[in-house]
């Protein structure tokens, strides 16, 4: 998966493939792209691994305000639709 972030695919769908960004920074250009959504946006979220702490602190930060749906998850390629409502 790649990422063209400035523009969303064809289904309206941002694209943030968190594997070409360094681990220090992550969490912090996740969080700054989901607050930059507008409702009823989605950002699909690549990764390397399942981001079970960063799905609490996502819950903790928006309350419900953002909802987290496995795309794929499989070692390696975790793939993860957050929609803002």
């Amino acid at each position: 998966m790649s990422c063209s972030c400035s523009q969303p695919s064809e289904d309206g769908i941002h694209v943030f493939d968190a594997r070409g960004i360094a681990k220090r920074f992550r969490h912090a250009a996740i969080f700054g792209a989901l607050d930059a959504l507008d409702p009823g946006e989605t950002m699909r979220f690549a990764n390397d691994h399942d981001p079970l702490p960063l799905l609490m602190q996502i819950e903790q930060h928006f309350g419900g305000r953002v909802r987290a749906t496995y795309r794929q998850r499989v070692p390696g390629a975790v793939v993860i639709d957050f929609l803002v409502s």
